[in-house]
């Protein structure tokens, strides 16, 4: 039996273990019947409870009156015969009339006509008592045994709601409701994941062992048994997870960490363990724990529920990676975003051995992933890859299909039989800033945004060392007026003091505009004053780009985000350090922003001349911008 067959087998059997909800019309036909018992009986004791006694009543048609009056008529010997039933006295006359009349709840019939001055009243008249349904033995062990029953009915509906995912039925909520993937359902291989070249090679390892884990066992080297994915969101951790399986041709396991969560203490527990009994069963197998800081958080104090589920569930995994042997041939792989948020010992040797960091991808790295995606979707002869690469700066590989796939729809849209330069530059601008809008500004506004925008790209032009302004434009997109794309040319790992400072002098060319003009600001500097403020705030507290020295005041985690505000909370600053951090910031935001309005003061005429051209045709792209300078001699 080659391999290929013996994974599909062991796939069958897998699936065979998980039950299946009873289909037979039986036993629709008594979850039906059930329900209807359910809804009679609380119909039956409302109507008990409040009536006092459920009987069969045949006086419709009797008259009401008083005690009183019903003692007066026995007295008479004008009754021949009473019926009680429940609290109900019901008695026939001589002439056949019927009069009906009601008693204290709880007492003796006797005992009424006693206190009335009647005694011995059976001989003056026959006595019939009928008891009502719900006063007998049925029905005082329908009414004391049925709230049991609706609670026990209650549990049952829940446990198999809850358990329906895994299978179904309350004895499968334990049970792990992993994907099985193999080589026929898995088809995805390292060519498909593309700008992630170091963590290929990384995993490589992983796949051979899988294949071969003889040739590492005679050795007595032992491979890592959990290997860790850590990147931003989009760079491709679930896709690689899924090639390493495909590649290694062995069962691939895929679960996300939520699924493993159930409000019940003890199930997230349970379903590790037979996930892991599952992977053991048909090793070699790749378990893959996609979002595992759902579990995986540091353990703290907390008492609440969720917390001990989440703390059951994470020490049922460190138990199962720890009981692993050298010939389980099972590997662990989990991503997530966030690794500062998992608890240590996960992360420990002898656990999650080895971690792959994915970043975003360069210029190289987006270059094979448009490829990629560009299979499938004809392009027109004047799309330059090379140039697409170098405009989408900062994407991911999620950002890069998700553009190309907003590209196609454009194309599609103008009943276009190929996708053009235009389409694709038009959904780069929309995956960054989102869809034009228009109509939602005067002429007046307009030309105040174009002197803003161009007041960004002139800054960038004159500066030298700065990125590339590859578009300028005043159409609105999302919640800005307009936008100035300004992209580096070619990846770069290293930025210079006078870069950050080149950098926020071109964020505050567009309020440097406003100030030239028209002596005056607008409220649509806010974000880039955010922008240049942080970058400020970074090189004095952790760059050490200022006067206070190369000293660090924040800590970073290892995906490069502060931890804390080192203005707030921080005990290795004194207030009076903290006034200095300000001070330092103020001085590089002002310099900066007189580095800005020099220029545009200096090149008022290359800026009229920008706004022109914006204000007639709204976009103005790289080489256009280019021309339009390089005429005014700058």
């Amino acid at each position: 039996m080659d391999p290929e067959q013996k994974n599909n087998q062991q796939s069958s059997k897998s699936s065979s273990r998980i039950p299946q909800l009873p289909q037979n019309k039986w036993f629709r036909i008594a979850r039906v019947f059930s329900v209807y018992v359910a809804v009679a009986l609380i119909i039956a004791v409302v109507i008990s409870q409040i009536s006092g006694g459920l009987a069969f009543d045949f006086s419709s048609g009797a008259t009401e009156v008083g005690i009183s009056d019903l003692v007066t008529k026995i007295q008479n010997n004008k009754v021949t015969g009473i019926v009680v039933s429940g609290d109900t006295i019901t008695a026939t006359l001589v002439d056949g009339t019927e009069l009906k009349a009601l008693k204290e709840a709880g007492t003796n019939v006797y005992e009424v006509f006693e206190r009335a001055g009647i005694q011995n009243l059976s001989d003056k008249t026959s006595i019939e008592v009928k008891t009502p349904f719900f006063n007998g033995f049925l029905g005082a062990a329908i009414i004391n045994i049925f709230p049991v029953i609706i609670m026990v009915v209650f549990f049952l509906f829940l446990f198999r709601s809850a358990g329906r995912g895994a299978g179904g039925g309350m004895f499968e909520m334990g049970k792990s409701k992993a994907q099985l993937f193999n080589k026929t359902t898995a088809k995805v291989t390292f060519k498909d994941a593309a700008g992630v070249a170091e963590a290929k090679k990384e995993l490589e390892e992983v796949v051979d062992f899988l294949r071969n884990p003889e040739k590492y066992q005679k050795l007595g080297a032992r491979i890592p048994k959990g290997v860790l994915l850590v990147g931003p969101v989009g760079t491709g951790k679930t896709l690689l997870a899924r090639a390493v399986a495909n590649e290694a041709n062995v069962p691939f396991y895929s679960m996300a960490g939520s699924e493993f969560m159930e409000m019940l203490v003890g199930v997230g527990a349970s379903r590790v363990r037979d996930l892991f009994n599952q992977a053991k069963q048909t090793s070699p197998a790749l378990i893959f724990i996609d979002e595992i800081e759902t579990i995986g958080k540091k353990r703290g104090r907390s008492y609440m529920t969720s917390q001990g589920e989440q703390e059951q569930t994470l020490n049922q995994i460190l138990v199962e990676m720890d009981g692993f042997t050298p010939s389980d041939n099972v590997i662990v792989l989990a991503a997530t975003n966030r690794p500062d948020l998992l608890d240590s010992a996960l992360t420990r040797p002898g656990r999650f051995d080895r971690q792959v960091v994915l970043s975003l991808p360069d210029k190289e790295g987006r270059r094979e992933i448009i490829d990629i995606h560009l299979r499938n979707k004809p392009l027109e002869e004047g799309v330059d890859r090379n140039r697409l690469a170098q405009m989408t700066v900062g994407f991911s590989g999620a950002d890069i299909e998700n553009m190309l796939n907003e590209a196609a729809i454009a194309a599609a849209s103008h009943d276009k039989v190929s996708i053009g330069m235009e389409d694709v530059s038009e959904a780069i601008t929309k995956v960054k800033l989102g869809r034009a809008r228009t109509g939602i500004q005067s002429e007046e506004d307009k030309k105040m945004t174009a002197y803003h925008e161009a007041g960004h790209a002139l800054v960038a032009k004159v500066l030298p060392g700065t990125d590339t302004v590859n578009r300028v434009s005043i159409v609105s997109r999302g919640l800005a007026l307009g936008f100035t794309e300004i992209n580096p040319e070619e990846d770069r790992s290293h930025q210079t003091k006078t870069d950050l400072e080149h950098r926020i002098a071109a964020l505050l060319g567009g309020r440097a505009a406003e100030q030239t003009v028209y002596s005056n600001s607008t409220v649509g500097a806010h974000n880039d004053l955010d922008r240049a403020s942080q970058i400020a705030h970074k090189m004095v507290t952790e760059f050490g780009m200022s006067s206070l020295g190369p000293i660090a005041f924040s800590y970073s985690d290892p995906m490069g985000n502060t931890t804390f505000d080192p203005t707030l909370d921080s005990p290795r600053i004194s207030n009076e350090m903290a006034a200095q951090i300000d001070q330092e910031v103020k001085r590089i935001i002002d310099s900066a922003y007189e580095i800005a309005k020099d220029i545009l003061v200096r090149e008022r005429s290359v800026l009229d001349a920008v706004v022109e051209v914006l204000m007639r045709d709204e976009t103005i792209e790289k080489d256009e911008f280019e021309a339009i300078v390089a005429q005014k001699g700058l």
